[in-house]
């Protein structure tokens, strides 16, 4: 810098000096890289408001009152903090200039619903935390694309409804966090599309314990077998069931419920090719026949289900095979008692009639009148 100063202190307007045209031509060149050094840092440096730390790659723009995903990010940060601002909206193309981000927080700023591909350039994200926002309904496939997603935080927004998938490639979610929404039923083919899933929040949603929620009431039951972890999901309605644990509900509470909810859940538990059968007609439209199909096809997740009808026919078998046992045995020892009686009978009453009598003479008779 020194010899830069040096360089351009020669050409300073009104500095009566003899400057030699090399020196002249070296002050332009340095002036020159010092512009495009001050340009480039510009380009890739930090968005105002915004702290951004080099050495963990984060870039903390939190409490800045952004409406909307800063511009200007560096595309190196692998965590961007975006919580307690104001944001309303994100745009498809929001974090094209930011590939390698791995944790994004989007918590408490005011979404309402988050565009299908809001987040496709984000191909190595990890965490997701859209908690404490305004968000309704989540669309189909708006988390495709995210490969390596494990932890996708929805909870505290009005969430009424979800698809029937995430989107692609959503499969490695072991996170999901639904707490404190506005659910009444759940898909259970959502969360059949989440084979790595380990731990499941449903906590205070105004679930309808009714037929809607039957497919759910089996796949947490299998869940729960399979070692995953849930808070549990408490009936809000009917009245008779507010405030039940959804898993102390008994079956047959759901045996009213049409083919498609109840009876052909539990038949693809026990009538494997009959489910097979009915269950292309279960969708009430035709672009719902395979979303019917995929909630009751016959899985190794369903065998938790028959559980308690295994334990059950277990017990039954073992108690009437015991009292049959029971009446065997007490049968051969009255046959035994009653052999060796008989034996003992005609040992004692056959020996007087061999002494006494010709084997024409064998009516029995008295021994004391011998």
């Amino acid at each position: 810098m020194e010899k830069v100063l040096r360089a351009a202190a020669p050409v300073v307007p009104g500095a009566q000096q003899h400057t030699p045209p090399q020196s002249t031509a070296r002050a332009s060149n340095w002036l020159f890289v010092l512009s495009v050094i001050l340009l480039t840092h510009a380009a890739h440096g930090c968005p105002d408001k915004c702290l951004c730390h080099t050495a963990s790659k984060t870039a903390d723009c939190k409490n800045r009152g952004f409406t909307e995903i800063p511009p200007r990010l560096p595309p190196e940060i692998q965590i961007l903090q975006l919580q307690n601002n104001r944001i309303w909206r994100i745009n498809q193309n929001a974090f094209t200039g930011t590939p390698l981000l791995k944790i994004l927080d989007l918590s408490n700023n005011s979404l309402s619903s988050v565009a299908p591909g809001a987040f496709q350039k984000l191909r190595y994200l990890q965490v997701l935390n859209l908690t404490r926002n305004l968000i309704h309904y989540i669309e189909n496939k708006t988390f495709s694309f995210l490969p390596h997603l494990k932890e996708l935080d929805l909870s505290s927004n009005s969430i009424t409804r979800l698809p029937e998938t995430f989107g692609n490639s959503t499969g490695n979610i072991t996170l999901l966090s639904l707490k404190h929404n506005k659910l009444q039923k759940m898909e259970r083919v959502l969360l059949e599309s989440l084979p790595n899933l380990k731990v499941v929040l449903f906590k205070d949603n105004p679930w309808q314990c009714n037929c809607n929620v039957f497919g759910l009431k089996l796949w947490l039951e299998s869940f729960l077998y399979r070692g995953g972890i849930s808070d549990g999901i408490v009936c809000a309605a009917p009245g008779i069931r507010k405030g039940k644990d959804l898993l102390k509900v008994p079956y047959e509470l759901f045996g009213a419920c049409p083919l498609r909810t109840a009876h052909a859940h539990l038949a693809s538990t026990h009538h494997h090719s009959w489910e097979h059968r009915s269950s292309p007609k279960h969708g009430p439209h035709g672009e719902h026949g395979d979303s019917g199909r995929a909630s009751c096809e016959p899985k190794p997740k369903a065998r938790p289900v028959s559980l308690r009808h295994a334990i059950a026919t277990v017990v039954i078998t073992g108690v009437v095979c015991g009292i049959v046992c029971l009446m065997m045995l007490a049968a051969a020892v009255y046959g035994c008692a009653y052999a060796a009686i008989t034996a003992k009978y005609h040992k004692e009453h056959s020996g007087p009639v061999r002494q006494h009598g010709t084997p024409e003479e064998k009516e029995p008779f008295d021994s004391s009148l011998a």
